[in-house]
């Protein structure tokens, strides 16, 4: 045995002491020498913390203390001793060895598996496992700054294994476990947080990484560097089945995670991995999952070009399971849902201001129609809100063709103005900007609804002086229904200026009477 340079053999033998000592030998066995444990290959000692923590009656101070030694052989252990395939250690395959010991440890902080449908445990469930995270972390951290540490000196005539040669199998290990515990979740504490986020942060730097990007895709200037994407999702494709996928909690964060990170080009090579765990997620009874599943589909929608999402009839799939979640009353899923068909349907069909003449109804249709249906109908103020916002970019999509649907579009406006709901009154200010957008890309059919929506402008202009609202926000929602004003006075010639002489402005608020100066005194 080559003596230690950071640690002496006697300071290891009295490590490898209280490590036999950290439980008591069962009867009729005694525990190995110290140095007869020192002069075993570093994969026997390995084995043997993983066998005592597995061991029945352990309690988590003593497991504690065997991680804590170990922790403490990695950061001061000799490295020849460590990492060498010779001497001592000579016939072993020592990657398999530490990815065998890495995956040990992993489980040791491990989450309880879920039996019931749900897929959710009680908090009470988690209690142990921040700690256990801590302690895991802090050990393969030690682990991976010693073998990205490949400035330390080792005998000439060996071979010591590098980080170079545990990335590929080791690397996808830890960045999983490090994810697991690194997000803030029922399982995870502050300080479980940091200790992982330290390990994904020490992961990169050893294996001469810049950034997490590099770690998943890998370096583009050189092939000894390649990304441990597909390794990830290897790990987690048996967990990501439809049976199961929800005994684990944290996988689908992970996925998820893992997922959003990922841009073009690299997202296509993976999209038979990617696309079945997200539609499965999307399509769950738990409001959160198809939350999740949907945040992670509309991700692929982005980054993965129309020719390869139409493949396999999987548009076709994707956009009826996206429709159907039109019908949910959630407002947290139809937040997420509406932006993602927003996306998507330019993959199933033209832009509508391109489709020649005459431009046939389509799936933009079919989904507008349902859209307005439902706010019209809507009578809670947090699904208002989310319809209103998503509403601009809809009409800004659809373009000219939006004038098929003006009628309902008009009954919704005016409909949504009327109803304040609170002091920051996001459902008023977004479809302000809706039918701004309207005005600009159907003025000419506009002159024929001046009158309802003039008074719908100046009665919510009317409004907003006795109702109690920030004075900011006041001034905002004044400023665009003023701008309204204008643009309809434009779409009509200046028939609005001659209408608005005639006001009494004896009987209007400061607010109107400023509004209707502005309009009239405007050039057409």
């Amino acid at each position: 045995m080559v003596p230690g340079k950071y640690i002496s053999k006697m300071d290891l033998s009295h490590m490898l002491q209280d490590l036999q000592q950290c439980k008591a030998p069962e009867e009729g066995h005694s525990p190995a020498e110290p140095d007869t444990l020192l002069s075993r290959p570093v994969a026997e000692v390995l084995l043997h913390v993983q066998e005592k923590l597995k061991a029945p009656g352990l309690t988590t101070e003593q497991s504690g203390e065997i991680l804590h030694i170990v922790e403490q052989l990695f950061r001061l252990g000799d490295r020849h001793w460590l990492f060498s395939e010779c001497c001592s250690n000579q016939s072993t395959d020592l990657t398999r060895e530490y990815v065998d010991f890495v995956s040990s440890l992993t489980l040791y902080a491990a989450l309880p598996l879920c039996d019931n449908d749900s897929g959710t445990l009680p908090e009470s469930s988690f209690e142990a496992i921040p700690a256990r995270a801590c302690v895991v972390s802090s050990v393969v951290l030690a682990l991976v700054q010693r073998l990205g540490n490949g400035g330390e000196v080792v005998s000439s005539h060996c071979q010591a294994t590098s980080w170079v040669f545990l990335t590929g199998p080791l690397a996808p290990l830890l960045c999983v476990f490090a994810l697991t515990h690194m997000q803030e979740q029922a399982w995870t504490s502050e300080a479980s947080r940091t200790a992982a986020s330290n390990l994904l942060d020490s992961v990169v730097q050893a294996g001469d990484w810049e950034t997490t990007s590099q770690l998943l895709f890998g370096k583009n200037n050189t092939e000894r560097q390649p990304g441990i994407l597909g390794s990830i999702l290897e790990i987690l494709q048996p967990d990501l089945k439809r049976d199961s996928w929800k005994r684990n909690q944290a996988t689908k964060h992970v996925f998820a995670w893992i997922v959003m990170q990922v841009g073009r080009p690299w997202l296509t090579d993976y999209l038979e991995k990617v696309f079945p765990p997200s539609l499965l997620m999307s399509d769950d009874y738990c409001t959160d999952n198809q939350v999740l599943g949907v945040r992670c589909l509309n991700h692929i929608v982005l980054n993965v070009p129309a020719a390869d999402l139409c493949q396999y009839n999987r548009a076709q799939v994707l956009y009826h399971a996206l429709f159907n979640h039109l019908y949910t009353s959630e407002p947290q899923l139809i937040e997420v849902v509406l932006p993602c068909l927003i996306d998507f349907l330019p993959v199933l069909e033209k832009d509508p201001a391109c489709t020649g003449l005459p431009r046939k109804p389509n799936r933009y249709d079919e989904v507008l129609r349902l859209t307005l249906t439902h706010m019209e109908m809507e009578h809670k103020l947090a699904l208002r809100s989310v319809y209103a916002k998503c509403l601009e970019h809809f009409i800004e999509k659809m373009g000219i063709v939006i004038v098929r649907h003006l009628k309902r579009l008009e009954r919704v406006i005016i409909g949504y103005l009327e109803i304040s709901d609170g002091t920051e009154e996001q459902t008023r200010l977004a479809i302000l900007d809706a039918l701004e957008k309207t005005l600009l890309i159907a003025w000419p059919r506009m002159e024929c609804r001046l009158s309802a929506l003039v008074q719908s402008l100046l009665r919510l202009v009317c409004d907003l002086s006795t109702e109690s609202i920030p004075p900011a926000v006041r001034e905002e929602l004044v400023t665009k229904a003023t701008h309204c004003l204008l643009l309809l006075d434009h779409c009509t010639q200046g028939k609005l200026k001659m209408l608005l002489k005639d006001v009494d402005s004896s009987c209007t608020s400061t607010y109107v009477q400023r509004c209707i100066e502005t309009v009239t005194m405007a050039q057409t």
